[in-house]
């Protein structure tokens, strides 16, 4: 299959395919996944930041609409206000059979190329790793040599272009053997799921009936950090809070001033700091809920094999909070999290008492700890700190009337995810994977981080699972993103192993 792109000659990908070692000698999805494994080493070339150029994302959207036609599936762009979103169906198992909408996204994070370990973040870079470093290697070298082990560099390497690719590589198995689906395949590709997917609700009423399904599979996330076949049930949701104590109308002189007015970076950062303890346990009153986790759900989770030194040791740091027992059980609690901080300059040094500081935290929600819950009890704790919240800028009579004012301003963001494990979904999968995994099979009921799983749920009613088909340690939304050539061919086969197992509503 020749290049589109003509500035591509120099990756040398063209011959490198048909040398590529069978991945697994028994699978039916080998030699499609092959030649798909081209199509994505060209589709992460794609510049794809939704917040930086419209006109990009409208090129990979084409790009992408015009592969998946190529192998098979129906497809339109769906309109969205200049960041189309892709819908695709390849509608093969009858009219009787279930339907299953898969969901993914196009758009990928911001780079900083300068941080990136290439020339570039958009042309694939083939890596070794050797004595602990990763190594660049020309591509070519996959004419002679294929290691699973292997790693592709590129931003959306991923997340989440690669399982995109992955999905079709499952289709053209299917045709290409004459094998029908136990399911209908409607496909949903997001534009700009990075930038929270502000859009998504509104593109998924306009298009309710074309996107009715009978169960969603979401493609995203990490795999577990063994690369066993994973599933995932749920999801932490995300709340962004924007906090700003003020001090002096304007920045003041530190000499003149200093001693006294107050500073609100140490009013601010004193603030802060009282919201958790040395534990890393958030202080504030009920924040974990009064029952956090049934006895079930904590079994499931210790259950999951982990090996927490082996991730300590990739993060470099010594030791773990201690909010949960274990990894999973606390990534499956809510979270409070600083992420930006910020009073006068960040750039110069200036002897002054800053006019105002700000912090942004996220929030990470549960279903029983939801965002306004968690809000509400935010508010609750800053009050009692002696703050007046208000909700803009102050004026001048509250500034007199107040010793401690703080802006309150939120950005809310998608609601958290829980399937039952024992949701038919849930079920089909796992038996699919089961099937051909020799029943390793790992079942996380929630993961961390979080997906814009909300508006499909809201729309639809219907149950949702995650499953996550790249390596763990993929650096996504940093720099040096990758992705294991590996996983490539065994997530393609567990997508033809999910696509040809019959699915009981």
């Amino acid at each position: 299959m020749a290049w589109r792109k003509t500035h591509l000659s120099s990756l040398l990908i063209l011959p490198l395919l048909c040398c590529l070692p069978v991945y697994g000698s028994d699978s039916p999805t080998d030699s499609a996944a092959k030649r798909v494994f081209e199509d994505y080493l060209e589709y992460i070339t794609l510049p794809n930041v939704a917040t930086q150029s419209a006109s990009d994302i409208e090129k990979v959207a084409k790009w992408t609409a015009d592969k998946y036609s190529e192998y098979g599936f129906k497809t339109q762009l769906l309109d969205n206000n200049g960041l189309p979103m892709l819908y695709a169906d390849y509608m093969q198992a009858g009219e009787h059979a279930p339907t299953v909408l898969f969901y993914a996204h196009m758009d990928g994070q911001p780079v900083n190329a300068e941080m990136w370990d290439q020339e570039s973040p958009w042309q694939p870079t083939l890596k070794v790793k050797k004595n602990g470093q990763w190594t660049a290697k020309p591509l070519s070298l996959l004419e002679k040599e294929y290691h699973p082990n292997w790693r592709i560099f590129a931003r959306s390497a991923s997340d989440d272009k690669a399982p995109i690719m992955m999905l079709l590589a499952a289709v053209h198995a299917l045709a290409s053997n004459q094998i029908a689906p136990s399911v209908n395949i409607k496909v949903l590709l997001d534009s700009n799921e990075e930038g929270g997917s502000p859009t998504l609700a509104r593109v998924i009423e306009n298009n309710k009936a074309q996107l009715s399904s009978d169960a969603i599979v979401m493609l995203d996330g990490p795999m577990h950090p063994s690369n066993t076949p994973t599933l995932v049930f749920g999801h932490r949701g995300a709340t962004l809070v924007k906090l700003t104590v003020f001090g002096p109308v304007s920045d003041s002189h530190s000499g003149h001033f200093g001693n006294y007015i107050q500073n609100p970076a140490f009013m601010l950062s004193s603030l802060l700091a009282g919201m958790k303890n040395d534990k890393g346990q958030v202080t504030i009153e009920h924040y974990y809920g009064d029952a956090p986790l049934p006895e079930n759900t904590k079994q499931v989770l210790q259950d999951i094999p982990i090996d927490e030194k082996a991730l300590l040791d990739r993060l470099g740091v010594a030791k773990p909070e201690s909010v949960g027992s274990n990894y999973y059980e606390s990534i499956s609690l809510p979270s409070l999290n600083i992420n930006r901080l910020s009073a006068a300059s960040t750039t110069a040094v200036r002897t002054i008492i800053p006019a105002e500081a700000s912090a942004t935290i996220d929030i990470r929600t549960t279903k029983e700890a939801h965002s306004l819950r968690q809000l509400n009890l935010l508010k609750n704790y800053i009050k009692a700190k002696g703050y007046h919240i208000i909700d803009e800028a102050p004026t001048k009579q509250l500034r007199a009337a107040h010793e401690k004012l703080l802006r309150f301003e939120t950005t809310q963001g998608t609601a958290a995810l829980q399937t039952p494990l024992d949701a038919p979904v849930g079920l089909w999968a796992k038996k699919a994977l089961e099937s051909n995994y020799d029943g390793k099979v790992i079942l996380i009921p929630m993961m961390g981080g979080t997906v814009p799983t909300a508006p499909l749920v809201d729309s639809f009613n219907k149950p949702v699972i995650l499953v996550p088909l790249v390596n763990a340690d993929n650096n996504q939304h940093a720099p040096n993103e990758n992705f294991r050539i590996g996983n490539f061919f065994s997530g393609s086969e567990v997508l033809y192993q999910l696509l040809t197992t019959p699915f009981a509503e």
